[in-house]
């Protein structure tokens, strides 16, 4: 391994231990600044509840600060503030996720508190409320966002009502209006426990003492409830209806959301389809669908494509944001770029600056603790090794024109594409939704 190699995060510098109960703790030591981070998951992401109370998984999350057995609310937020400490939990598709930063030498309260709100949190009826309201306004204001609704109506267009992609993770107003604090107890006690669960920690700390530290606090943690980790395939089949229009009184843009099933992050084209994504809609001004439908045509406010790269089957989108009376125009341009990028292989140069713009800005993304925590997490959530950033340049560079043009004809089957489009209806500009 070369001395630049041995910087990186690797197996010979992270300290991985098992606990007993589950739980996967990694640390690595960074000296360089005096501040530690932690990042980490569990399995109790929305996968794990009924459509009926779809924003369950996401409110329980969002409500594990505001109260446990040990410390109410103002316990909890004043500990964290004393020190100058933060610390999170948000829900996901799959799983919960916690981040939280604090100065070294204050990791074990950071620790305590995460675990007392992971274990033991009572959702005390007003602060519940609290978070519903914000999560209800949230979703009365998106409803207005035609970049929002374009994306939803493209989700529940591509995902069956039974799918759990179907769904948004924040539910909408008529479920989390029937989200109960027993609901959120019920899900607590039937979701949230150690097993599989992963906890790394980044930062100016001896790896020996973090994972002391973090075994005292998390290693007596079991719950025998905890059901099998669940798995989301690709859908057979989408809607019968690839071209939903959601109308938006009062707007004056729209916006569209055309999207497919990509690659999840652990299959073998992964980083393939992630070239690919970057030459057709990220790199420079957004990539060929940029340069081609904003720059050229001068079709779109913007343009852009994403990869989602999950532990399931996300979505391989493209968006963009137009005059209403551009709508036509501009997919049929994106389309264009899409024919051209499954049909021809891409120039010698593309691949080359694309190859190079993905192993430069990786260096960038490890430059704080949180950026080399993110990257630890996802090293060991999706099985890829813990040198996997070592060997990054090497996996990069192996790829060849020929393996973009086969992902790009794998997953952008211009068929199977959703195009949706949420904006101001032309021809009865007063007609609602």
């Amino acid at each position: 391994m070369t001395g630049q190699q041995a910087s990186i995060p690797n197996s010979s510098n992270i300290a991985r231990a098992e606990l007993d109960n589950g739980i996967t703790l990694l640390v690595y030591e960074n000296p360089a600044v005096q501040s530690v981070n932690l990042m980490g998951s569990l399995h109790a992401g929305s996968i794990y509840e009924s459509p009926d109370k779809s924003g369950l998984a996401s409110l329980a999350a969002g409500a594990l600060m505001t109260g446990t057995s040990e410390r109410d609310f103002d316990a909890i937020h004043g500990a964290l503030e004393d020190i100058g400490a933060d610390l999170g939990f948000r829900g996901h598709i799959h799983k919960a996720g916690l981040s939280g930063k604090a100065l070294a030498e204050d990791l074990s309260l950071l620790l305590n508190v995460a675990a007392e709100a992971l274990r033991n949190p009572i959702f005390p009826a007003e602060h519940v409320e609290r978070l519903r309201g914000e999560r209800l306004t949230w979703l009365q204001y998106s409803s207005f966002d035609t970049r929002y609704r374009a994306a939803k109506a493209m989700r529940e267009a591509l995902y069956p009502a039974a799918h759990p992609y179907h769904y948004g993770t924040y539910g909408d107003e008529e479920s989390i209006a029937k989200i109960s604090v027993d609901d959120l107890i019920s899900f607590h006690a039937a979701h949230f426990g150690p097993r599989g669960m992963i906890l790394v920690i980044v930062g100016a700390v001896d790896s020996a003492d973090a994972i002391k530290l973090a075994t005292e606090s998390f290693g007596d943690w079991r719950n025998p409830a905890q059901p099998a980790v669940r798995q989301a395939a690709a859908p057979d089949t989408c809607s019968d209806d690839l071209r939903p229009v959601v109308f938006v009184p009062g707007k004056t843009q729209s916006d569209i959301c055309m999207g497919l099933i990509g690659p999840a992050r652990k299959a073998d084209d992964y980083l393939a389809a992630q070239l690919a994504n970057s030459v057709l809609g990220v790199f420079g001004m957004m990539g060929r669908i940029g340069k081609s439908v904003r720059e050229e045509k001068g079709l779109a406010y913007y343009a852009f494509s994403r990869l989602g790269g999950g532990h399931g089957p996300d979505p391989w989108t493209v968006s963009a944001g137009v005059n209403p009376e551009n709508v036509e125009l501009a997919v049929a341009s994106i389309l264009e770029e899409i024919k051209r990028l499954r049909s021809e292989v891409v120039s010698d140069e593309d691949l080359a600056d694309n190859q190079s713009y993905f192993t430069g800005r990786m260096p960038l993304r490890l430059e704080s603790n949180e950026g080399i925590a993110s990257h630890i997490h996802s090293m060991e959530s999706f099985k890829l090794g813990l040198d996997y950033l070592a060997n990054y340049d090497e996996l990069i560079y192996r790829i060849t024109k020929e393996d973009l043009l086969r992902a790009a004809q794998r997953y952008l089957r211009s068929e199977r594409m959703v195009v949706a489009v949420a904006g101001p209806d032309r021809e009865n500009p007063e007609s609602a939704d």
